[in-house]
């Protein structure tokens, strides 16, 4: 099966924040793998704009040396590079100030889709909005693209809102989040909808509990001045996390059209139950001797930011009535992995003996690090001796079942990039969806800013704070095993 790409029409593409980090380990490379899949070609540009002084051949260099550092997966055919090299342009630019935007403005074609990615800090984003309507390229071929953080509570979130709507239409704003463009999160949806094995049981008559799990090996690292002003919160839970509940608790949309997804993404959120103060856990990992702990990587050794979150949620309405989302996420973990299970009750009444044991299906949608879709069922342990139940997988790892040519898969980036250009906001969040998502978790944060509780101390390399363990124990219940 050889994977199909469908070319998307030629395009400017700005990124504003253009040799910034995030440009040079994400961006770039993930256009140079678009244009050696053929996903568009020498037609379409790619502008770099920055602060930077540099001209169009200092940045093809950057360029070059981004996609030879970062660009992870083989199929690209380096002899390409040049070819790509020379659709690039680069303008430097003052975000707040008047130099550049003259010559960026006569540089874009107004006839064509224009792509402006705002690679920079949320700050700027109401200046950028501003003057790209003010030089006249904020017509209707434009689309601005946003990175989280999409504002730090609900009352920044409202403004930041109200600030690009003064100068854009909804449909032309793209909040981006890397995690909706993963293959396995979109097969989530394909597994729901488009088989009439799972649709009948995902409900609270057939299912026990679903557990989220995002774990990472690694620290804050260099990115310690922005996490400890957010945290695992505001940084994994208001974002990431509450996607991936959405897309597995939402309602059947009526058609897979954007609007009608997010409609019922946003009734899932507005459908959550206040979070109980024990319902929560939250924990700072301490260091090792080999490995720094928290407060010896962020300026505050006194911090009280949470590198870890677990959290028992409910959803309130028919479908889901009585059945638990338990919630993960935290840094320096023991593994990295991420997964969503959907465990499901025990049969009503067991033929066998309780030597056979206690046995569930559980669904697993892992997301990484090898991205697939594992079903566990429950048959008898080959050999004599009685009848022994076993749990086995049927398991669906992408690189294993559709071979080496499609499971080399478009990265998050890539995809969503390309959905940009086609006008496809399916995976991107809506103002209403973000400012939902921050009512929920701002009570959450306004508890722990009050009470002043220090986060509970967890070892590096551990599953997370003990209490975490007693979240699901006290339920009968337990975590699955972190594991790749």
């Amino acid at each position: 099966m050889v994977s199909r790409v469908i070319p998307v029409e030629p395009a400017d593409l700005v990124i504003i924040g253009g040799t910034g980090d995030l440009a040079r380990r994400k961006i770039l490379p993930a256009l140079f793998r678009r244009f050696c899949a053929g996903q568009f070609g020498t037609e379409s540009r790619v502008i770099g704009v920055s602060r930077t002084e540099m001209d169009g051949k200092e940045y093809r260099k950057l360029t070059a040396e981004a996609i030879a550092e970062f660009s992870e997966h083989e199929g690209c055919d380096m002899g390409r590079l040049d070819d790509f090299l020379e659709m690039l342009h680069y303008v430097t630019l003052d975000a707040k100030g008047t130099t550049g935007w003259k010559a960026l403005a006569k540089l874009v074609k107004s006839e064509r889709i224009k792509v402006f990615y705002f690679s920079v800090g949320p700050g700027l984003f109401g200046d950028l909005a501003e003057r790209l309507h003010k030089y006249g390229m904020a017509d209707e071929q434009c689309r601005i693209v946003v990175e989280k953080p999409f504002g730090r509570d609900l009352k920044s979130a409202k403004e930041l809102n109200r600030v690009l709507a003064q100068h854009f239409d909804e449909t032309q704003i793209y909040r981006i989040d890397h995690y909706l463009g993963k293959e396995t999160v979109q097969n989530l949806m394909a597994v729901r909808f488009g088989n009439m094995l799972f649709e009948p049981l995902w409900n609270s008559q057939y299912v026990d509990h679903i557990q989220i799990t995002v774990a990472e090996e690694v620290g804050v690292g260099t990115r310690g001045g922005y996490y400890d002003r957010s945290g695992a919160m505001r940084d994994m839970v208001q974002n990431h996390m509450m996607q991936l509940l959405c897309l597995i608790a939402m309602e059947p949309p009526a058609k897979f059209d954007p609007h009608a997804v997010r409609d019922e993404k946003l009734k899932v959120i507005r459908a959550l139950d206040p979070v109980k103060p024990d319902n929560i856990v939250r924990g700072q990992y301490e260091g090792n001797g080999k490995r720094p702990g928290y407060r010896n990587q962020v300026e505050n050794r006194d911090s009280t930011t949470e590198t870890f979150v677990a959290i028992k949620a409910h959803v309130s309405n028919w479908r889901w009535a009585g059945t638990p989302f338990y919630l993960r996420t935290g840094k320096r973990l023991k593994e990295r992995a991420s997964e969503i299970a959907v465990v499901f009750k025990d049969a009503p009444h067991s033929i066998f003996d309780e030597d056979a044991g206690r046995h569930r299906n559980i669904l697993t949608i892992k997301l990484q690090p090898n991205e697939g879709i594992e079903l566990g069922v429950t048959i008898k342990e080959p050999g004599p001796g009685g009848m022994r139940l076993v749990d086995v997988p049927l398991d669906m790892t992408f690189a294993e079942v559709l071979g080496p040519d499609d499971a080399d898969f478009p990265d998050a980036y890539e995809r969503l990039i390309m959905d940009v250009i086609r006008g496809n906001q399916t995976l991107f969040m809506r103002g209403d969806e973000v400012e939902a998502a921050w009512a929920w978790t701002d009570p959450v944060i306004e508890v722990w800013r009050d009470s002043r509780e220090l986060p509970i101390a967890y070892a590096t390399g551990s599953s997370g704070p003990d209490d975490a363990l007693m979240l699901m124990h006290r339920d009968g219940r337990r975590w699955r095993e972190i594991k790749a």
